[in-house]
């Protein structure tokens, strides 16, 4: 394999425009692409593939192997290829569970992971309602946190971080939320990727796991939660690619590979996207030059791309355009029926986009008949997201997707959660969106 990245280290901002106007391009030849397949066929390949490399928290093995490979794809195409490497915690289980009289169950240590001691930490069960509300007191207890049903997401969300924050203020040893969402498993939260949030453990409880903690709870009863493992740092990696062809204006088109689990539905849409669009933008741009990044860090509050976003991204005002491919770009809808969600052929329509206020009739049309992404909002009143980090940061020219679909964060987000035939539409739109954008 060649190597295609910088030998004297990662540009700066600052360095940015110096570094890319001497980097040499390698360009497809007509014969090579005069054998390129069909574009849905590639799409589906992608998805295939990014599926496959399994779990993908940052620094682990599937994201550095999924990030590799993308690497690779992006120096086929005659990219300047680039890494940028931080440092993202970790944790490895070795027993994660709340027991307590009536039962066991299997618990998901929330990372920035406070663990408890090797015995567990026992102490009188607490539940606390969607409201706030207990019928004990907290001091000395393990909060057990009852949330509102909803597609849960991120530890800073209100309703999570509300009774997390007052379970603490109120003497809790420990909170143990229970993930009421859609499939009934456990959902695992964004959270942050420098510090823990609290200097107490949290774990997170499936809700098909909960009836015998909460009756625990019911009766004033003990519980032992018990958080152990190995955890610390590891080094993880931004991935850019970077076809400078002297323009002077730049297309950036920006998606994230990492997360909790597999993250078919959650990530993979938004990677087979980003791979369609790299091989479409060096054909059918010819006007810009093109860079292309790969956050790792997604599931740390978008660390990857606030590193990404200080250091290599080029200026606000040489750039026409930022795509981002975000969460829930095209996974697939369920029926909720009677015995567990049944797949559904069509799109889950909980899925946003948001384009600059100037695109908005573009993007009508664009994605006209493709479930809730024909009804575009303003990037003046929606963001979400690492392209909420792309805003702040002074771009203007903006389109991005995200959502939270029925498996979101939750660890049987597989194959069965995307469909290839709704990527490549989805892809498709994308790629109409920036023939109008780039005129």
């Amino acid at each position: 394999m060649t190597d295609r990245r910088s030998k004297t280290g990662f540009a700066t901002r600052r360095q940015f425009l110096t570094a890319t106007a001497v980097t040499p391009v390698v360009a497809r030849t007509g014969a090579a692409l005069a054998q390129t397949p069909d574009p849905a066929a590639l799409i589906r390949q992608d998805l295939e593939r990014y599926i496959g490399f399994g779990e993908k928290r940052s620094g682990g093995a599937g994201d550095n192997a999924c990030g590799d490979w993308m690497e690779q794809s992006l120096a086929d195409l005659g990219f300047e290829t680039q890494r940028q490497s931080f440092s993202a915690p970790f944790f490895e289980p070795r027993n994660c569970t709340l027991s307590a009289e009536g039962g066991e169950a299997h618990v998901w240590a929330q990372p920035i992971v406070v663990p408890t001691p090797p015995e567990g930490l026992t102490a009188p069960l607490v539940r606390v309602d969607a409201q706030g509300q207990t019928s004990h007191a907290l001091s000395g207890a393990i909060a057990l946190i009852d949330l509102a049903h909803a597609r849960w997401s991120s530890m800073f969300w209100s309703g999570v971080a509300d009774p997390v924050r007052a379970a603490f203020a109120a003497g809790a040893r420990a909170c143990v939320i229970i993930t009421n969402g859609p499939s009934g498993k456990i959902i695992a939260l964004n959270t942050d990727g420098r510090d823990p949030l609290y200097e107490a453990p949290i774990a997170l409880l499936a809700p098909e796991d909960a009836a015998p903690f909460l009756a625990a709870a019911h009766r004033a009863s003990s519980g032992r939660l018990t958080l152990t493992g190995v955890k610390g740092r590891r080094p993880a990696f931004n991935l850019m690619g970077r076809l400078d062809r002297g323009a002077g204006r730049w297309l950036v088109i920006s998606t994230p590979r990492s997360g909790w689990f597999t993250c078919a539905g959650e990530r993979g849409g938004g990677v087979a996207a980003f791979l369609h669009m790299a091989r479409w933008a060096t054909r059918h741009a010819p006007g810009h030059d093109l860079l292309f990044v790969c956050n790792s860090g997604h599931e740390y509050q978008y660390l990857g791309a606030e590193e990404l976003l200080r250091d290599h991204a080029p200026p606000p005002e040489q750039t026409d355009f930022w795509l981002h491919l975000g969460a829930n770009l095209a996974a697939r809808d369920w029926h909720d029926s009677v015995g567990g969600l049944q797949p559904l052929p069509g799109t889950d329509s909980q899925r946003y986009l948001v384009v600059s206020p100037s695109l908005l009739p573009a993007a009508r049309a664009s994605f006209r008949g493709l479930a809730g992404l024909s009804a575009p909002y303003s990037s003046d009143e929606l963001s979400a997201g690492e392209l909420s980090n792309v805003l702040a940061a002074g771009y203007r020219n903006v389109a991005g997707v995200f959502g939270v679909h029925r498996y979101h964060h939750v660890r049987e987000d597989d194959a069965r959660c995307v469909s290839p035939d709704a990527v490549a539409e989805t892809s498709f739109a994308f790629q109409r969106l920036l023939q109008e954008a780039l005129r």
